[in-house]
């Protein structure tokens, strides 16, 4: 049975058909009365796919702007291509978008079909944007340049036309243009200067591929459309020129016409996406004669884009299905399964088995409901138990409560061991190492004791939901490890727990079909190597619609496609998830209460004023110490309680910490108690190097503010080494400072890693640029000489970016130490409190060498420093300004 479903056509009033009847007339008498083809680049002709295309004796130039000059390329004749070069392993695809209200919803399309394929894009906004940079040191940045409408292509500046054109032979980069909707009354115009007609507004059906094309990957060769094709608005190509290949075809709706009207007259295929293989000018590109409304364009698209950037962007055939059914025996009575409905489902599976080697079912089961159904569902439970072993198994909780209401975990502990005793009692072969939360609760955000019961009741190692790092967009759905458990995304296929019959279905019947054939459902699949779909248990009673989606969908995946669907167990499917996404692995927490959907799901025990509104990131030796002092002093502001082993600082963002989760960052914060009594912080001074922090910090943390400390690097490096040096640091105690900055490759690895720490933190350019990505109207910048100089003034700026009410006056509880020579806190009767002993050293003056060695290593940082501070209009420090004119 054919699969695939077109949508019936709107009724073709009496008029408009007449008119087409005489334009097929007209055609076919103007064909017949060309004796043969024009010679020479104006003659139209072209052999598309095999079948003889006889043109229009004229057509329209599209014209360039009026502004511009004619592009003058000339064709290639024996002229050798350049050299390829190398294009950078990270590639994207250059996208140029309309913004135009008419035209920007395909342009959005393109950029989420390849943001669901994982593929790096940039977009550019045409009215509004330059073009980038499409090289960096002689490496290509782009794989692929994609324009939403030809006539941007054809429209560019002269100049900019003419470094695409270039780049693309350079890099060996192919474009793809599709032809977007008509705006004028011309039906055939010409195409640039290439040799190709467009001939628009076009009606089409019965749709075929040219099995000879070599763009083919996803897409079958062999695939056909019958039917008119969505849309009344086509254009098609046609060409006397050798470089363009036909890619898919059709007939225009009158063609069957034809035969009656002229006996001997051939079938006309009009080519709708065709291939310019670069012999005209040395650039290959793909046009397409419509939109994203024919669904078959849309893998035909990512074929496309697989072939013009050699493979850079592109996605196995491979597609892993794991089919999971929640909530068996849960389902209120009346919706339940029956006998029969198991029997139907043992059928299709076995059907499904044989398409996609490994298939099974994977059912979730709460034994508590065991026998809550009808009476002939009763009779459905026990049967699903005597047919446990052709199924997967895994648990859900044993009463289907969500994991983040429970009060203590030796209740939810005490649950999940029932639910395994029922398991145990009825032969249930639950897969060894894979569960599902009831509504993802518990997963994501993270409910610790969650993770702890199943390792301990079920030895998990699996589970999978859909809310990491949030619901929607789906296309942004990824997975990560906790505690040993991986978490792998799933995702939705239209089914839920109220669509068990046709007749509910919103939308129809019809819209399930759209889905399946060509539609969202379809497109998870093409998109996702890893698929993890829920279902429900009602989806498989009542009418199944469980049985028939998969059935249907995998049948059309089958007929148009060359993706090889495979199964495996749960955990062999997470594996293989992480085997394809390595990085991943590493969890990024974000912020439960900017989620509605994640709120719902976090234990009303958890509060988000545990989290800190301030970080102060440091670098090192920078005076952060001084500020996490005085900021504590005032009665509003608090920081938090001290780590066991890293004292005053959390270190949550930048290092191992950050694994043990958002629960174990927020207990060392102190509870709020109406939620505005205490503005709270933290400072690790190991944040501001960080690659990974600022990342961090601003998924958790987006609304914080930042403070960073800056004092001359050469002096920080100094200071760095000499504390070191006061620790015990082999490397500090045995060599000079000046050894260790200059220190070559040579040197031991101890004095690598004492070089990286003197010296990296001060390229304070390279670093700050991170933070300024994410918090670019959150930073203040402090001077660090100011700071020790005169915290008075400092607290003050502080105090007023913070906005914090009220303000404390410093000058009271500070004052100058001349013994230690730095401000300390002002204690009653005249007594002082300074900063432990390793704060405030005096150090024997730098070697003139290591400062002459210094200026110069930190020159070029120092002036990137300078240029970046003044463009986000943050504060110069003093010590910058005299070093920025010191150089010459």
């Amino acid at each position: 049975m054919r699969l695939f479903r077109v949508t019936a056509p709107p009724r073709i009033r009496t008029g408009l058909m007449l008119t087409m009847v005489v334009s097929v007339c007209s055609i076919w008498l103007l064909m017949q009365q060309m004796a043969s083809p024009t010679e020479g680049k104006d003659a139209l002709s072209r052999d598309l796919g095999g079948v003889s295309v006889k043109s229009h004796t004229s057509a329209k130039q599209t014209s360039p702007n009026s502004s511009h000059k004619k592009h003058n390329r000339q064709p290639l004749t024996n002229e050798k291509p350049e050299p390829n070069f190398r294009v950078v392993a990270d590639s994207a695809a250059l996208v140029v978008v309309l913004e135009d209200e008419k035209q920007k919803d395909f342009g959005n399309q393109i950029l989420i079909g390849l943001d669901s394929n994982r593929f790096k894009v940039k977009p550019v906004r045409f009215e509004t944007q330059e073009l980038p940079p499409l090289e960096r040191l002689g490496e290509g940045l782009f794989s692929v340049i994609i324009f939403q409408n030809i006539l941007t292509y054809l429209n560019l500046k002269e100049a900019v036309r003419s470094q695409i054109d270039s780049y693309c032979r350079k890099f060996n980069v192919g474009i793809i243009a599709f032809a977007g909707a008509s705006s004028d009354n011309e039906y055939s115009v010409r195409v640039g200067d290439f040799p190709l007609v467009m001939d628009k507004k076009m009606i089409l059906k019965d749709l075929s591929l040219n099995p000879e094309s070599p763009v083919f990957h996803l897409t079958k060769k062999d695939s056909t459309l019958k039917g008119l094709l969505p849309g009344e608005d086509w254009t098609v190509f046609r060409s006397n020129h050798s470089t363009y290949e036909t890619i898919a075809h059709a007939k225009t709706s009158t063609q069957d016409m034809l035969p009656n009207l002229a006996p001997d007259s051939r079938p006309i295929l009009h080519a709708t996406v065709v291939h310019d293989a670069g012999s005209f000018d040395g650039v290959q590109r793909v046009f397409f004669g419509s939109d994203f409304r024919l669904w078959l364009h849309y893998i035909l698209f990512l074929d496309c884009v697989r072939f013009l950037s050699g493979e850079r962007l592109s996605m196995g055939l491979e597609r892993y299905i794991l089919v999971d059914v929640d909530d068996i025996f849960v389902g209120t009575a009346g919706i339940r399964m029956k006998p029969d409905d198991v029997d139907a489902m043992i059928l299709e599976q076995t059907i499904l088995s044989g398409l996609v080697p490994g298939f099974r079912f994977n059912l979730g089961f709460s034994g508590k409901f065991f026998q809550r159904g009808t009476k002939e569902e009763n009779l459905g439970d026990e049967y699903l138990l005597k047919n446990a072993g052709k199924f997967w198994w895994f648990p859900h909780m044993w009463n289907h409560m969500q994991p983040h209401k429970y009060n203590s975990s030796s209740r939810m502990i005490q649950d999940m061991k029932k639910n395994k005793q029922f398991a145990q009692d009825n032969w249930i072969p639950v897969q060894r190492g894979y569960a599902i939360a009831p509504h993802h609760s518990g997963v994501f955000p993270v409910q610790e004791d969650l993770y702890s019961a199943w390792k301990s009741v079920w030895k998990v190692e699996a589970t999978s939901t859909e809310e990491y790092p949030h619901l929607r967009p789906p296309r942004s759905r990824r997975g990560f490890v906790h505690k040993g458990i991986m978490v792998v995304p799933r995702q939705t296929c239209g089914l839920f727990t109220h669509t068990n019959f046709f007749r509910e279905y919103p939308g129809g019947k019809g819209r399930l079909d759209y889905s399946i054939y060509g539609g969202e459902l379809f497109r998870t699949l093409v998109d996702n190597p890893v698929s993890i779909f829920m279902t429900h248990l009602s989806n498989y009673g009542n009418d199944r619609l469980g049985l028939y989606t998969f059935d249907k969908l995998v049948h059309f995946v089958q007929e148009y496609t060359n993706i090889q669907l495979i199964s495996l167990s749960p955990v062999e499917t997470a594996k293989k998830y992480f085997e394809l996404f390595p990085k991943e692995k590493d969890p990024l927490w974000s912020n439960p209460c900017d989620d509605k959907r994640h709120l719902e799901i976090w234990s009303p025990k958890k509060s988000c004023n545990r989290l800190p509104k301030l970080v102060v990131v440091g670098p090192q030796k920078t005076g952060t110490t001084a500020l996490y002092t005085f900021l504590s002093l005032h009665p509003y502001i608090r920081s938090n309680t001290p780590s066991e082993k890293t004292f005053e600082e959390l270190q949550f963002f930048s290092g191992p910490n950050y694994n043990n989760g958002l629960d174990w960052y927020m207990k060392y914060f102190p509870v709020s108690k109406n939620g505005s009594d205490h503005y709270l912080f933290e400072k690790s001074a190991t944040y501001f190097d960080s690659p990974l922090a600022p990342t961090r910090v601003r998924a958790l943390l987006p609304k914080a503010k930042i403070i960073a400390i800056l004092t001359n690097p050469a002096n920080r490096s100094y200071s760095w080494y000499q504390h070191m040096k006061v620790h015990k640091d082999k490397a500090a105690l045995n060599n000079s400072f000046y050894d260790v900055v200059t220190a070559g490759s040579n040197k031991g690895s101890s004095i690598h890693s004492l070089q990286k720490r003197c010296l990296e933190p001060g390229k304070y350019a390279t670093h700050l640029s991170r933070w300024l990505k994410y918090f670019p109207k959150q930073i203040l910048i402090i001077d660090g000489d100011q700071l020790r100089a005169d915290p008075v003034t400092v607290m003050g700026r502080v105090q007023r970016f913070l906005g914090i009410r009220p303000r404390l006056d410093y000058k009271h509880f500070l004052r100058y130490d001349a013994k230690k020579g730095f401000f300390c806190i002002n204690k009653h009767k005249g007594k002082s409190e300074c900063l432990g002993k390793g704060k405030g050293r005096v150090y024997p003056p730098m070697e003139p060498r290591a400062v002459e060695y210094l200026n110069l290593y930190y020159k070029q940082h120092n002036l990137q420093l300078h240029g970046l501070l003044e463009s986000y209009g943050l504060t110069v420090p003093q010590w910058l300004t005299r070093d920025i004119s010191d150089t010459p």
